[in-house]
């Protein structure tokens, strides 16, 4: 065994150093409310939820277009050479994670435009025969099941890459964790349902999303945990990379805004929803979403910190 001792400290190379900004948080967040929106809209279309009849699966597409289109934005910003951002879609590679997430956010676009397409109301469409039509054959229960399903699979692709992405930069010991994925897949299923709750006028489909984000909560909470006792069980410098979130520079941020704000005072609000011991009120849903982006910006930034020396 060969050891390196080295006291260089070189910004934007050095493990120690901070490489991503605000940028990066935000675009998995949003990839990841893209990837909720997905596969509920998805789940609803292959519930036999037509347009026209007030399913909010209609209205997700739609904002989901603009929410994917921002992210990419924010991620384009991250990049330091730009105008080769094209050069990235030349290609395939089969061992890079980040390469299976350029195409997947591109694969995303045409689906959730077949979506928006189904939406819309024939006579919006009139001016256009052929589109008119096309719309038509896709709102065909068996068309609109099979695009439900192809949505589905896309949106758990999209989400669960979004952890994959940190989890495969080796690294950076807190983010080389098998449980991001699935952790950034459920909390992104649970902003895509909590913000659907929120706007959906729907009274049985709002409690069924209410119901549903309650359960995204409670698994969210069972991955965080998996993801701490992974690290706490496995070496010393994981165990040094999970106490960033355990009494380090991040716990506050974690508990406090994370797992406090985000998950248990809304499950606990939403729980209160559900037995209608309260009636609906928006402040659940929006600490919910304000949760998933404190996670991404806390789980970013701490192991952005950690490295692979023990102190």
């Amino acid at each position: 065994m060969i050891e390196l001792v080295t006291t260089r400290a070189n910004p934007m190379i050095d493990p120690t150093m901070h490489v991503w900004g605000w940028e990066v948080p935000v675009y998995l967040f949003l990839g990841g409310w893209v990837a909720g929106s997905l596969v509920l809209s998805g789940w609803f279309m292959r519930q036999g939820r037509r347009p026209g009849q007030g399913s909010v699966s209609y209205v997700l597409p739609w904002l989901a277009l603009v929410l994917l289109s921002l992210g990419m934005g924010a991620l384009f910003l991250d990049l330091e050479h730009r105008l080769y951002v094209w050069r990235m879609y030349l290609t395939l590679q089969p061992a890079s994670p980040m390469s299976w997430g350029g195409w997947i956010l591109i694969l995303v676009y045409p689906f959730l435009a077949l979506a928006a397409l189904a939406s819309l109301p024939g006579d919006l469409l009139a001016r256009w025969p052929a589109l008119a039509r096309f719309a038509e054959r896709l709102r065909d229960p068996a068309a609109l099941r099979r695009l439900g399903t192809a949505s589905i699979a896309v949106g758990v692709a999209l989400g669960i890459y979004t952890g994959i992405l940190l989890s495969s930069l080796g690294a950076r010991p807190l983010w080389a964790s098998a449980a991001l994925g699935p952790l950034f897949l459920v909390s992104g299923l649970s902003t895509g349902a909590a913000f659907a709750h929120m706007i959906s006028r729907d009274d049985t489909e709002q409690a069924t999303l209410l119901r549903a984000d309650n359960v995204f909560l409670m698994v969210e909470l069972a991955l965080i945990a998996l993801f701490l006792i992974g690290h706490l069980t496995s070496g010393e410098v994981h165990a040094n990379a999970a106490a960033l979130l355990l009494g380090g520079p991040y716990t506050a941020a974690f508990w406090v805004l994370v797992v406090g704000l985000g998950i248990l005072l809304p499950l606990a609000i939403q729980s209160l929803m559900a037995s209608h011991r309260i009636s609906h009120t928006l402040v659940a849903p929006i600490l919910v979403m304000a949760g998933g982006l404190a996670l991404r910006f806390v789980i970013v930034s701490a192991g952005q910190y950690s490295h692979w020396i023990s102190p």
